[in-house]
């Protein structure tokens, strides 16, 4: 599989050269020369197979030639090796749980999986590789845990200052050894913001060898399509496909859905579940797609302005704004009804979503209500809401329950060193 930019057709890469880079030197993003369809019945079928089979017949036409077959399925079978059960919520609504790996959120897969990958391309480097990231809360952790100890690979991690929940960053700061953390005073985008501006330094690039972990890169992106086949082998009513509620952020989890559902993956219709940073739902409405500064939320792993992989989504449709309308609808959900159905679900359906979680069911439900009786649908549910106690106990009027991960790092110290959300001070950073 050959990628290329799209800032220019013309730049290609290999999956390993694209993993190895993280983003093309025009700053464009990497895309696939080819959506490869499933092998023949996979779909059909899919009750045979294990996770593992499952994750190579999806991950192997994108890794060919980079990676060999037989250390792609040891990867993969690292990356996957605990649950994605699919939940009844209502009769109609059922949650995909996607926080029962390491840190507790969806991002363990595509941290775990690009971790791996990496590992193993630069064994034989002379030069550590340094991994610079920015997070809005989830992928922090989820990278922090994927790379921690990895040999040749020092990772910088890059949050905003107040805008993540505790828990989150305790995950991402605590860790040491080859984990480093710079708290931004400023948000997220601004933190995205000094990641591609470092990217484009060619002076530093001389003198660092970096590259990203943020869904911008291809071993983060499309192993996020994996969730979508775990939650079509388990769903009962394979003759009506189900709604599939995303909450989301900078859009690279829903990209990979969308990327899966080309491929062939029964998906009836597709819901970009988003809180108050409305971009892509006033885009669907409007046809201007206009970035914004972000406003801070409850769910603040959705906190993004300007999303980075919405260019990949647009590049899947061909840019026909009116094929992706046939496809996706997007919802923008306000705090307050995010308490709310924190409230509801937990006392009505007595299931406890975490605010991306509700976001997501918010938007679902609301999607059903406009839609002949019988639909179903699945909302990705995708951070244990233990990582928001914060937030969420208040709402519900309970504690929740510590899982052993969180109770380990609780009494731990952060270490993290505070910049303002100027370049020079992340370039010192990096050069120091």
């Amino acid at each position: 599989m050959t990628y290329y930019s799209l800032n220019n057709a013309a730049e290609k890469a290999s999956f390993k050269e694209a993993t190895i880079k993280g983003q093309a030197p025009d700053r464009g993003l990497y895309f696939p020369e080819q959506i490869p369809s499933l092998p023949p019945g996979l779909i059909k079928e899919i009750d045979k197979y294990s996770k593992e089979d499952i994750a190579f017949q999806v991950m192997q036409p994108y890794t060919t030639v980079s990676l060999p077959d037989s250390e792609l399925r040891r990867i993969l079978s690292e990356t996957i090796h605990f649950d994605f059960p699919l939940v009844k919520v209502t009769d109609s609504i059922s949650a995909l749980e996607l926080f029962h790996g390491p840190t507790l959120a969806f991002k363990d897969v595509g941290a775990r999986f690009m971790s791996r990958c990496l590992g193993y391309f630069v064994r034989d480097n002379d030069q550590p590789v340094t991994v610079l990231v920015a997070t809005s809360g989830d992928t922090g952790g989820a990278v922090a845990s994927g790379f921690h100890g990895v040999e040749g690979v020092d990772v910088v991690i890059l949050y905003p200052a107040g805008k993540v929940s505790s828990v989150q960053e305790l995950q991402l700061t605590t860790l040491g050894k080859n984990i480093r953390a710079l708290e931004v005073e400023g948000s997220f985008d601004d933190c995205q913001r000094l990641v591609k501006e470092a990217f484009a330094d060619a002076g530093l690039n001389r003198q660092r060898f970096l590259t990203s972990a943020n869904s911008i890169n291809v071993a983060r992106w499309l192993p996020q399509q994996l969730y979508y086949f775990f939650a079509w082998q388990q769903w009962a009513d394979k003759d009506h496909p189900p709604v599939i509620s995303v909450p989301s952020g900078n859009f690279g989890n829903i990209c990979a859905g969308l990327l899966a559902h080309r491929s062939g993956l029964p998906v009836q219709h597709f819901i970009a579940a988003c809180n108050a940073n409305r971009v892509v739902p006033d885009y669907l409405g409007t046809g201007e797609y206009t970035p914004k500064k972000a406003i801070p939320t409850l769910s603040n792993a959705m906190d993004v302005g300007d999303p980075s992989n919405f260019v990949r989504i647009l590049e899947i449709f061909h840019k026909e704004f009116h094929s992706l309308k046939k496809v996706m609808t997007s919802y923008s959900i306000s705090d307050e009804e995010t308490k709310e159905t924190i409230r509801q679900v937990y006392t009505n359906d007595h299931y406890l979503p975490d605010p991306h979680g509700a976001v997501g069911f918010k938007a679902l439900s609301g999607y059903l209500a406009t839609q002949p009786p019988g639909q179903k649908g699945i909302f990705l549910e995708t951070a244990h809401p233990v990582k928001f106690y914060d937030t969420v106990e208040p709402v519900i009027g309970a504690t929740i329950p510590l899982p052993d991960s969180v109770k380990a790092i609780l009494n731990k110290q952060k270490q993290s060193k505070k910049i303002g959300a100027v370049y020079s001070q992340l370039k010192d950073f990096l050069l120091s």
